[in-house]
């Protein structure tokens, strides 16, 4: 996939960059700065591919690694952070992020990391068969590669929502934005009714929204309240972390929420009886869930989000039976 840019009014481009998985490519935006140089703003996964496609970008716009002065992350999400780490090395640029989301970065990829265990014990616990927590936990361990070298202690500047930045000449707001990742952070600029929202409304799927060890027990909640937050801006044109740019920001908030009252409403039905969290997968889901072990892991952690917000509104509850949890109405 060669790279595709937008360049758009007030020195922001956006770049389509490619990754190896069912998603298929990922959004950077780089900001001309009025001082000079450019920030880059969620640089994109570690491959050649990659890597080509950013050749490309700098030959084509006539600009170099070195000229890049802040790398800035929405979120700590391999597709997103990958190349910080890479880009702060060639051109000495800091790099901006939560104190949050970098502390979950260093869970999932530090070098004493045992976030691939925890994971395998969360999902055997929910009944997941040991021969998918192999195939889920060899994808998970592939990623390191994908986002190495990652950025040293003193190269980080910790952002935190409630904060302006500003970027590209303007001043941004930074939102805290939960349930996709913790720590994740949208901004937005007033004067423009822009946003960069990361992946916590995309324009043509839903955000995954996962429970992952160490993180807080509710993350679709959590999402469900940022989205009601997030619906008080006024909104002309939103940047997302995929597929294309939209003017629909409000109505593609409430068509997500929807989505999830309506996968709620589909569990509950099914836990007439009771199932464990990987029997709910394999019934929302179907055989796509299984189509890769990445998608796979994303299922799971998926139907486990909505299997806690109802257990949280007390609308199921949990029993457990040879060390397996299963759910029931």
């Amino acid at each position: 996939m060669a790279a595709q840019t937008v360049q758009w009014e007030h020195g922001l481009l956006q770049v389509k960059l490619p990754l190896p998985f069912a998603l298929k490519s990922v959004n950077s935006y780089v900001l001309t700065e009025p001082a000079g140089g450019y920030t880059l703003i969620d640089p994109g996964l570690r491959t050649e591919e990659t890597l080509a496609a950013w050749e490309e970008v700098f030959a084509n716009h006539s600009f170099a690694p070195e000229q890049i002065t802040r790398i800035v992350l929405t979120h700590q999400h391999p597709d997103h952070y990958g190349l910080a780490g890479h880009f702060a090395e060639l051109s000495g640029a800091p790099v901006l992020m939560s104190r949050r989301a970098h502390r979950y970065a260093k869970r999932l990829w530090g070098a004493d990391s045992t976030m691939t265990e925890e994971l395998a014990a969360l999902f055997a616990l929910h009944g997941m068969p040991q021969r998918y927590i192999d195939e889920i936990s060899s994808n998970l361990s592939s990623f390191h590669e994908k986002v190495s070298p990652q950025p040293l202690q003193d190269q980080m500047i910790y952002i935190e929502a409630g904060e302006t930045l500003e970027l590209g000449g303007s001043q941004w707001e930074l939102l805290d934005a939960p349930g996709h990742a913790y720590g994740q952070l949208c901004f937005y600029e007033a004067s423009k009714k822009w946003m960069i929202c990361g992946d916590q409304v995309l324009p043509r799927i839903t955000p995954n929204i996962s429970v992952m060890p160490g993180e807080e027990i509710n993350p679709l909640g959590d999402f469900l309240a940022s989205l009601d937050h997030l619906s008080e801006y006024e909104v002309l044109r939103a940047f997302p972390g995929h597929y294309d740019s939209f003017t629909t920001f409000a109505s593609r908030i409430a068509e997500i929420k929807q989505h999830h009252v309506e996968r709620l409403e589909q569990m509950l039905v099914m836990l007439e009886e009771p199932l464990t969290g990987f029997e709910v997968c394999g019934r929302s889901f179907g055989a796509r869930a299984q189509q890769s072990p990445h998608q796979h892991r994303f299922a799971m952690a998926e139907t486990l989000a909505h299997l806690y917000e109802l257990e949280q509104s007390d609308r199921i509850s949990r029993t457990e039976r040879a060390g397996i949890i299963y759910f029931f109405k």
